[in-house]
């Protein structure tokens, strides 16, 4: 039996296996669930769904932090490294074979055990962030490579107080946000591993070691006497099942990320599996914010699991709080799929003003530490981090950022020296960050004209022309305007084409401009060709990358 449902504005095929029978209860296709959602008025349907409004402290927030930190960091060898090192010529094979030796020999499950994450401070971490100017805090809950960083019964075997740092990560970020008085978000990566560890089931074809398979098809039987004796490897590769359609093709993942194009079908065990780990990591650390690795929800559309957690999530944080609190972050979403959550831009932006709140996910360098970057210098600078929140900001975005973790649970000295530069700019200029909203237009400049468009979930930073002092953008907080140029014009005259005399968007007399930082007023000018600004004398280089004035009119 099949029941259909709509997916982009089309009617899909859907086994029933999949649908929920009892909205709201714990009955999931005539069994008991382990986990049950929570009652309310959310049902996991997307009909339903779209009734979210978002809520008012996460649009008034702008700016949040993140520790995308896992296992993966262990090696320093960038993103996606558990799946990297299984790909044969790869630089992240050749540096595994170098550091670890053979991944028949030693798999990604033995990188987890000698991750020990030995100086890890949650509590000064967070405080830096904050310090930085975030206004909220987000944690790596689980990667791709399927892996709990929390104590989890469903994923018992391998999460982090079993394995590896023998500690509840995800406990001691949220007591170190609750500390810090941060809300606290977790993200969720793991509804992939079935399609993203498949390299794990490979071979190498040349060499000493061809046609040894590597570890990705071990099962307990084959740990006995070995430090994961007792131990199933399944429970965490996930591939006791046929290679998808074109697995062997490394770059063929990014086009069957939506379960599309041949993806070999996840089984129920799998699906059900991953929704009652996601649904305890809600329950028991009650997050603000849960963000999905996902194109719309996880499984979707292959599953409704995806519904079923947001529906308890929703219904949860309303229980509790009394009104909803809680935030989901989901990718590649149609105009309809974004009244359910909020929109989120991986490492892009959006070009133009929203209708509904949005967020852009980026990182300083890689989503997973590499050294290489380090040494390189590769990071992004305070003024391209502030540049883009306040782009973001002004077209009713938020920023989440990234700072990576080293293996050992710090932060190297340029990263942060990277978050102590933010801070400066946030401390002198927050107010034209927090609690505000779009104006009218987000901006003017050259820059705009030269924006490069998405790219499925985002993928257009840095791509356009650079900011300069001509790029202005506008926020609003009530009868407030600040504007803030992306650099210092060299003869420190500011001018605002869009708010000239008689101009469409502010025909009200403007009886007041003071500079942000030091609250001091400054003389203006307001004639046919736009509003000329004197600034006062140019702030140190470090903090002129972004300069906002405040409009009264």
């Amino acid at each position: 039996m099949k029941r259909r449902t709509l997916i982009k504005g089309m009617a899909v095929a859907i086994p029933s296996l999949y649908l929920s029978r009892a909205l709201g209860s714990n009955l999931f296709d005539g069994q008991l669930l382990n986990e049950p959602i929570a009652k309310g008025p959310f049902e996991p349907t997307w009909e339903s769904l779209q009734n979210y409004q978002t809520p008012e402290w996460y649009r008034d927030a702008k700016f949040g932090m993140w520790a995308h930190w896992g296992p993966q960091c262990q090696p320093e060898a960038g993103d996606w490294y558990a799946r990297g090192m299984y790909q044969e010529g790869s630089r992240q094979y050749k540096f595994h074979l170098q550091k670890y030796g053979h991944p028949s020999k030693f798999g990604f499950k033995d990188v987890i055990n000698v991750w020990k994450a030995e100086n890890w401070n949650p509590e000064e971490l967070v405080s830096l962030y904050k310090n930085a100017g975030a206004q909220y805090f987000m944690a790596l809950a689980n990667h791709h490579d399927n892996f709990d960083l929390y104590d989890s019964k469903y994923q018992k075997q391998w999460n982090s107080t079993k394995v590896g740092p023998k500690k509840d990560l995800i406990g001691g970020w949220a007591k170190a946000a609750k500390n810090n008085g941060l809300p606290f978000g977790v993200s969720v990566h793991a509804s992939h591993a079935w399609r993203w560890y498949e390299s794990a089931q490979r071979a190498d074809k040349t060499g000493p070691y061809a046609d040894m398979p590597y570890d990705g098809k071990l099962t307990k039987a084959d740990g006995k006497g070995l430090w994961w004796d007792g131990m199933d490897p399944q429970e965490l590769y996930a591939q006791n099942h046929p290679l998808s359609q074109r697995s062997l093709e490394d770059s063929s993942i990014h086009s069957q990320w939506g379960w599309e194009n041949g993806v070999y079908p996840p089984t129920k065990a799998y699906i059900d599996k991953f929704y009652n780990r996601t649904i305890e990591l809600i329950n028991k650390y009650d997050p603000d914010v849960v963000y999905f690795d996902d194109s719309q929800f996880p499984l979707w559309p292959v599953s409704d699991a995806g519904l079923r957690i947001a529906a308890h999530l929703y219904n949860k944080s309303i229980k509790e709080h009394g009104k909803l609190r809680a935030v989901i972050n989901g990718k590649i979403l149609n105009e309809n799929q974004r009244k359910a959550m909020v929109w989120d831009i991986e490492r892009g932006q959006a070009n133009e003003i929203q209708p509904l709140p949005w967020q852009t996910d980026t990182c300083i360098g890689g989503w997973h530490y590499d050294r290489g970057l380090y040494e390189r210098n590769g990071y992004k600078t305070p003024k391209t981090v502030i540049q883009t929140l306040v782009d973001i900001v002004a077209k009713n975005g938020n920023l989440m950022l990234n700072i990576p973790v080293r293996g050992d649970g710090t932060i190297d000295e340029k990263e942060r020296k990277v978050v102590e530069g933010i801070g400066k700019w946030m401390k002198a200029n927050s107010e034209s960050i927090y609690a505000t909203r779009p104006w009218k237009i987000f901006g003017e400049g050259p820059a705009q004209e030269a924006a490069v468009k998405l790219s499925a979930q985002g993928f257009n930073e840095g791509k356009g022309k650079p900011f300069t002092y001509q790029d202005i953008r506008f926020a609003t907080k009530g009868d407030i305007l600040y504007a803030t140029a992306m650099g210092w014009p060299e003869d420190g005259k500011l001018i605002i084409k869009s708010l000239a005399k008689n101009n469409e968007y502010l025909s009200k007399e403007i009886k007041k401009i003071e500079w942000v930082p030091t609250k001091q007023p400054l003389s203006f000018e307001r004639n046919e060709n736009g509003l000329v600004i004197s600034l006062p004398e140019k702030t140190p280089d470090e903090l002129n990358y972004a300069n906002v004035v405040k409009i009264f009119s």
